[in-house]
C-alpha cells in the first residue's frame, strides 16, 4: 500500500523551472531609455516594464498550465544571440550555478531553439531544456479531447521533434518501431527517423480524411444558405463564455491559456434572422508554433468558411493591443485577414468608467461586453442582424418551368418576398445570400409588384 502512495506522490509532484528571457539591446540604447526591472523575480533585467512584465506573466501562466512549478525568472540583455548558446557564455555559467545550487528540474526559454542549441544547452546545464514551442505543444497535448484534436497535436509535436533527435536517445518503439523495422546495419538513429516520418505520413493521411468530411459538412451549410460565425482571438480572452452565453451552451470554460482547443459549433437564435451558425476557435497566443498552425489547418478551416469574425479581446488585460497584432497575424497567415471582422471587448466589468471611455473614443467602430455578466450582447445581437443583412441581396428573377431543380433550390434556400407565375415561369422576388448571385443572376428581371395581377 505505502509503495502506491509513493507513486501517487511522484505523480503529484510538479517540475521545478527556471524560465529564460532574452532580449537584444537596441545599437543607440541610452539611460533614458532603459529601466531597471522592479519585479523581485527577474535578475539584472532592462527593457519596457509593461512590456517585460506582461511577457513574463504569460510564459509563467504557461509553464503552470503545463504542470510545472516556476521557481525563478531570468532575464538577460544582450547585444547580440549567441549561435552555439543563444544566451551569452557569462550568462550561461551563472544560470548553471542557479539550477544546481536550487536543483531545477528544467530550464525553459521564451525564445525559439534550434536542434543544436537545445542540445548544447542540455549538456552544458545537465538539465531538460525547451523553449515556448515545446511548451505549447505540452499544452495542447493535455487538453486536446477529440479524436481529430489529438491527431493534430501529435503530428505537430512529430513534426517539432524530427530534427530534435540527435543526441536524445529518443526510443519510439510505441510510435510502431521494433522487430521488422530495422535494416542491416542500419543505426538506432536513422531508425527513429524513419519511424517519425512513416507515423507523420499517417497522421497526415487521417486528419485529411477527416478535413473531407468536414468539407462535406460546410458544404452542406453553404448550400442550405447557413450564416456562420466565427469567435476568434487571443487564448483566455473569453470566447467559450461568449458562446455560452449566445447560444445558453455549456463549453467547458475555466480561467487559464488554451482551457478548450477544439471548435465548437452551436445554434444562434435571433428573431427575425434565418438559421446563423457559431463557432468557437483554438486561442491564439503570440508567437503562436507554426506547426500548430499547419497542424490545425483543418479545424481552422471554420474560420476560412466564416461570413463573419468575432475578435474577442479580453479589455481588462494591459497588453490587449499586442494581442490584437497577434491574432491578426495568424489570420493573415491564414489568408482570412480581408474578412469583416468586428472587435467585441470582452470583461469590460473589470474597467472603471474613465478607461472604458477613453477605450471607445478609441476603438468607435468596436463593441464592448461582458459575457459573465451578459452587459452589452444586445449591441452585439444587433451588430450580427446588420451584418447578416449586409451579408444578403434582393434580386428580381424569373424562372423558367423547366428549371425545377433550380425553383426547388430557391424555394428551400432563399427567403420568397413575393412571387408571380406566368406563361414562360415563375416570377419571384426573393432574399439570399451574396453567395448565390452568380448562380442566380443569370436569371434577373426587372422588379414587379405581385398587385399587377
Amino acid at each position: 500500500m505505502s509503495g502506491l502512495l509513493e507513486i501517487e506522490k511522484i505523480k503529484d509532484e510538479k517540475e521545478k523551472a527556471l524560465l529564460v528571457f532574452i532580449k537584444l539591446k537596441f545599437p543607440r540604447e541610452t539611460k533614458k531609455n532603459v529601466y531597471k526591472a522592479t519585479d523581485d523575480t527577474v535578475k539584472n533585467g532592462y527593457g519596457p516594464e509593461f512590456k517585460i512584465n506582461e511577457e513574463i506573466e504569460e510564459l509563467k501562466n504557461l509553464a503552470s498550465a503545463a504542470g510545472a512549478e516556476v521557481k525563478e525568472v531570468v532575464f538577460h540583455k544582450q547585444s547580440n544571440l549567441n549561435p552555439k548558446y543563444l544566451i551569452s557564455t557569462g550568462k550561461l555559467e551563472e544560470i548553471g550555478i542557479t539550477i544546481e545550487e536550487g536543483a531545477f528540474d528544467l530550464a525553459i526559454f521564451d525564445s525559439e531553439l534550434t536542434p543544436a542549441q537545445q542540445n548544447n544547452l542540455e549538456n552544458k546545464l545537465k538539465v531538460k531544456v525547451i523553449d515556448r514551442t515545446a511548451l505549447i505543444l505540452d499544452i495542447f497535448a493535455q487538453r486536446a479531447q477529440s479524436s481529430e484534436g489529438k491527431l493534430q497535436v501529435e503530428l505537430a509535436q512529430l513534426n517539432y521533434l524530427l530534427p530534435r533527435l540527435i543526441g536524445k536517445g529518443v526510443q519510439l518503439s510505441r510510435l510502431g518501431g521494433g522487430i521488422g523495422t530495422r535494416g542491416p546495419g542500419e543505426q538506432k538513429l536513422e531508425v527513429d527517423r524513419r519511424t517519425i516520418r512513416k507515423k507523420i505520413a499517417l497522421l497526415e493521411e487521417r486528419i485529411n480524411l477527416i478535413a473531407v468530411q468536414r468539407d462535406i459538412q460546410r458544404k452542406t451549410r453553404q448550400d442550405n444558405n447557413i450564416f456562420l460565425i466565427s469567435l476568434v482571438g487571443y487564448t483566455n480572452g473569453g470566447k467559450s463564455t461568449l458562446l455560452n452565453m449566445l447560444t445558453k451552451s455549456e463549453v467547458f470554460v475555466k480561467d487559464m491559456l488554451f482551457s478548450t482547443l477544439d471548435s465548437t459549433t452551436r445554434r444562434l437564435k435571433i428573431p427575425e434572422i434565418d438559421e446563423i451558425l457559431i463557432s468557437d476557435t483554438v486561442g491564439f497566443i503570440e508567437k503562436l508554433p507554426h506547426q500548430l498552425v499547419a497542424a490545425f489547418k483543418s479545424t481552422l478551416e471554420e474560420v476560412r468558411r466564416a461570413d463573419l469574425l468575432l475578435m474577442v479581446i479580453d479589455a481588462s488585460n494591459i497588453n490587449f493591443e499586442q494581442h490584437i497584432k497577434s491574432v491578426m497575424n495568424v489570420l493573415k497567415e491564414l489568408e482570412v485577414h480581408h474578412k469583416t471582422i468586428v472587435l467585441v471587448f470582452n470583461k469590460i466589468d473589470k474597467l472603471d468608467d474613465k478607461s472604458l471611455g477613453i477605450l471607445k473614443l478609441k476603438y468607435r467602430n468596436a463593441l464592448f461586453i461582458s459575457a459573465i455578466k451578459k452587459k452589452g450582447l444586445g449591441d452585439l445581437y444587433e451588430k450580427i442582424k446588420k451584418t447578416v443583412d449586409k451579408n444578403r441581396l434582393s434580386m428580381f428573377l424569373k424562372i423558367p418551368y423547366s428549371e425545377t431543380k433550380l425553383i426547388s433550390f430557391i424555394f428551400n434556400n432563399c427567403k420568397i418576398l413575393d412571387k408571380r407565375y406566368e406563361d414562360g415561369g415563375v416570377v419571384l422576388k426573393i432574399n439570399a445570400n451574396s453567395r448565390f448571385e452568380d448562380k442566380l443572376s443569370g436569371f434577373a428581371c426587372k422588379e414587379f409588384s405581385i398587385q399587377e395581377d
